[in-house]
């Protein structure tokens, strides 16, 4: 019979010491491998999982080493998350304080960046090595508010001995990783974090609607850039003839002219003045603007070269497909469909119909307008080296698969029925 999950919250709301008191029995005995009358919630059991597979120690309390005060003025600055930090102390600092919490933003690599919030918290932090330039990654410190939502790809909030190490466990975080909703990428982790007494079950949504605003604020911004990238882009098109479009330095389309309006075109990492042949757009004449480049396809560009396609899944949440031809070498990272998706591709070189993909991501071959939908967005910026009817690689792409040793660690959240059976096939 299937043991029931502990929904701390539920107990919690009611009387948080005997909710930390619960949570503290099911710890040691989950920990130990005894069966009890109740189970951690499955992100919280499943967390666990991942730490023990790496090897961590529930009882050993790890500090990571902290980047020096260079490194962390240096990452700031470049962060995306610094044009939404307003939105986060706004909607964050000011209650967290009252509240006895402590605000903490950290980068995607899970390096604690920025801490604000409650002076006597903040001592508290100290203590726990949640410092800034600190690694709260996952796979170092354990389960917790800024690893965990960062692996999970999702708001969590770990409360006492939902914590993997004994020494957090006296501590309540609620995180949610924040995405560029350019591309979809996760940015960073914004995290609220106090004593275990003041835990409240409405801290996760409150933290979660902030992270939304700071996404709003993110998307906002870019497309001011665009709006003055187009000021810039517009007289210039209309003095052209034929075919061109100006695009950020992301490829984010910001003016159009001879042809239909792409949203995004994938540039290589490191694009220069000259013909460049493009994936999307196949060989263009490539030109400078402020802000972004001027691109005027060519009408008969010569045959591309055979490409090499590089699609990496064997690191965590950071998949990649790497195209090398003879323009270059770009690399586009993917979101968790998009990786799912390529997987099939790749392992079937005939081709995939469209109820087949749907068979093979959704277990519904019945799903074929979905399927078609993710398979336009991948072509926007593999067109070069995607057919169709059916889909599958061209006959000139030669594709690398990276997969991660631990057959476990293969899309890991992914339940599409063709990953599964992948798992399955090489564990």
């Amino acid at each position: 019979m299937a043991h029931p999950p502990l929904y701390v919250e539920r107990i919690a709301a009611a009387d948080t010491a005997r909710a930390a008191r619960v949570l503290s029995e099911v710890r040691e005995a989950a920990l130990a491998g005894r069966r009890t009358r109740l189970v951690p919630r499955p992100v919280i059991a499943e967390s666990w999982d991942r730490a023990l597979r790496v090897g961590l120690d529930p009882e050993h309390d790890v500090r990571s080493g902290l980047l020096d005060a260079t490194e962390i003025r240096r990452r700031r600055a470049r962060s995306p998350l610094r044009p939404a930090l307003p939105v986060l102390r706004e909607g964050l600092v000011s209650v967290a304080d009252a509240a006895h919490h402590i605000m903490v933003i950290a980068d995607v690599d899970g390096r604690v960046l920025w801490r604000e919030g409650s002076p006597a918290v903040l001592r508290k932090a100290d203590a726990l090595g949640f410092l800034p330039g600190a690694d709260w990654r996952e796979s170092v410190v354990g389960t917790n508010g800024v690893g965990t939502p960062a692996v999970v790809g999702r708001p969590v909030q770990v409360f006492a001995a939902e914590h993997f190490v004994r020494s957090q466990t006296t501590w309540t975080c609620a995180g949610a990783p924040i995405t560029d909703p350019r591309d979809g990428r996760m940015v960073g982790v914004v995290d609220v974090s106090g004593p275990m007494e003041t835990m409240h079950p409405a801290t996760l949504a409150w933290v979660t609607s902030v992270a939304r605003l700071a996404e709003a604020r993110l998307r906002e911004l870019h497309l001011a850039s665009l709006e003055r990238l187009r000021a810039v882009g517009a007289p210039v098109l209309a003095r052209l003839a034929g075919r061109a479009l100006v695009v950020d330095r992301d490829g984010w389309t910001a003016a159009v002219t001879g042809m239909p309006y792409p949203d995004r075109v994938a540039l290589p990492r490191e694009l220069a003045p000259g013909l460049r042949v493009l994936p999307a757009l196949g060989a263009c004449a490539v030109e400078p603007l402020a802000g972004g480049w001027l691109l005027r396809p060519v009408d008969e560009p010569e045959p591309s070269p055979a490409a090499r396609v590089v699609l990496d899944l064997s690191r965590p949440r950071r998949w990649s497909v790497t195209v090398s031809d003879g323009a270059g070498t770009w690399t586009h990272e993917l979101s968790p469909r998009h990786a799912e998706l390529l997987f099939v591709l790749a392992g079937h070189p005939d081709g995939r119909s469209a109820a087949q993909l749907a068979a093979d991501l959704f277990g519904d071959p019945a799903r074929t307008v979905t399927a078609r939908a993710e398979m336009s967005r991948v072509r926007r910026y593999l067109g070069g080296v995607l057919e169709h009817r059916p889909y599958r690689f061209s006959d000139s792409a030669h594709v690398e698969l990276r997969l991660p040793g631990d057959p476990g660690g293969l899309l890991p959240h992914s339940t599409a029925p063709a990953v599964l059976y992948a798992r399955t096939a090489r564990a």
